[in-house]
């Protein structure tokens, strides 16, 4: 496992090119806008659902229930080998090469990378849902999950049905009536997004996320930068006219305590959901790395666009048409192409239209610490058309000190 390991990290010259890894979901409908082949959204069958993510540098394995797939969510590196293309997962050469990967600081702390990203891109809203804690989540042997969204314009070409996202719980709501309306999942509509606020979703910006806060994700296609984790609970019984499991309002819930309404409200993080400035305080604008000007007289435009978390961050960065740039992050990153095509190290990059479930693409990256600190050579081979990718970067980015 090391010599391959090793050999995909040498034939990229500290880029590993990376294999696109879908995920479905049950309880969703695509929204048809992540480029997989119409005939491919329900490839692994009805009773799987249709795939409407993808998920970018995973080493998280996705909780899909029973039927889950082998490797389902994990990222895989694609290496050559006697003239073929192989592939060896992600998971596998991090946990061979450790801080040759990831860079000391995270493997030392983490023993693995600690993060993922991922497209979700669902035609309809999702339930007001809730991610655990740390604290609760180490009760069913998982992590927290604090997330964020970016809406990118390049996969936003219609809003799909609800282009809103409900975020926490309005000022004056009591306790009593939450527990209320989860006691009356089973009821049909528990009408709990009654006592909650929606937001229109503008592509270009994002929301972050921490885990606590009831959300229901709207409609737009959104870049997902989140910590490892896949934990979960659904508050909402009823969306889009689909009813939603009861088991999954317990998901995530230690066994001993299913049925404990107030185990479920723990899980709140009361003082988050009724924070009546969320706007001022989760909304995120994107933010240029360093002067506009500075960036475009050297032939790019780099921008924050998920900053509010210590778990990740993430960064927009646009190579300008018919320009070399030579690019220097602190800490290592995964990448994923949004628009153009050209070079980048060792490695031809593009922008599919389309993708074949299954096929092999050249838009996804993993960059090592090294190479991020070396520096990425990225040539623009368009003379119209920029080149635009976003990275997503594991925790306590050095690089990131906004005011």
């Amino acid at each position: 496992m090391k010599n391959k390991a090793e050999k995909a990290l040498e034939q990229g010259k500290g880029i590993l090119r990376l294999a696109p890894t879908w995920v479905p979901r049950s309880f969703c409908v695509p929204g048809r806008r992540i480029k997989l082949h119409p005939d491919d959204y329900y490839v692994l069958g009805g009773v799987r659902g249709g795939i409407d993510e993808r998920w970018l540098s995973s080493t998280t394995p996705a909780k899909n229930g029973p039927l889950t797939g082998e490797n389902e969510g994990l990222s895989a590196v694609v290496y050559s080998e006697g003239g073929k293309e192989e592939q060896i997962l992600l998971k596998d050469v991090i946990e061979e090469l450790g801080g040759q990967i990831i860079g000391d600081r995270l493997w030392n702390e983490y023993k693995s990378w600690p993060m993922y990203s991922k497209f979700f891109d669902n035609m309809g809203p999702l339930p007001h849902h809730i991610h655990h804690n740390d604290e609760h989540a180490a009760k069913i042997g998982q992590l927290g999950k604090p997330e964020a969204y970016y809406f990118p314009p390049q996969l936003n070409n219609h809003g799909g049905d609800f282009p809103y996202t409900f975020f926490g719980i309005a000022p004056g709501t009591t306790k009593e009536q939450i527990k209320e309306c989860l006691q009356n999942f089973t009821k049909g509509d528990n009408k709990i997004t009654m006592f909650s606020q929606a937001f229109p979703l503008i592509p270009g910006t994002g929301w972050d996320v921490p885990p606590g806060m009831l959300h229901a994700p709207g409609s737009l296609c959104t870049y997902e930068p989140q910590k490892a984790s896949d934990v979960f609970a659904m508050y909402q019984s009823l969306v889009n006219e689909a009813i939603i499991p009861e088991e999954l309002l317990w998901n995530g819930t230690p066994k001993e305590e299913i049925g404990n309404y107030d185990q479920l409200m723990e899980v709140i993080d009361w003082d988050l959901n009724t924070n009546p400035n969320l706007l001022e305080t989760r909304f995120m604008a994107p933010i240029p790395v360093k002067d506009e000007a500075e960036m475009a007289k050297e032939g790019y435009s780099e921008k924050w666009v998920c900053y509010r978390s210590e778990a990740f961050s993430a960064k927009e960065l646009t190579v300008f048409p018919g320009q070399t740039v030579t690019i220097k992050d602190t800490a290592a990153y995964g990448l994923i192409m949004m628009q153009g095509h050209g070079k980048m190290g060792v490695w031809n990059v593009e922008t599919p239209a389309m993708i074949r479930y299954g096929q092999l693409t050249n838009d996804e990256f993993f960059v090592t610490e090294k190479a991020a600190q070396e520096g990425v050579v990225i040539t623009n081979h368009s003379s119209t058309d920029p080149i635009v990718m976003l990275k997503h970067f594991g925790p306590n980015n050095p690089d990131l000190k906004l005011s």
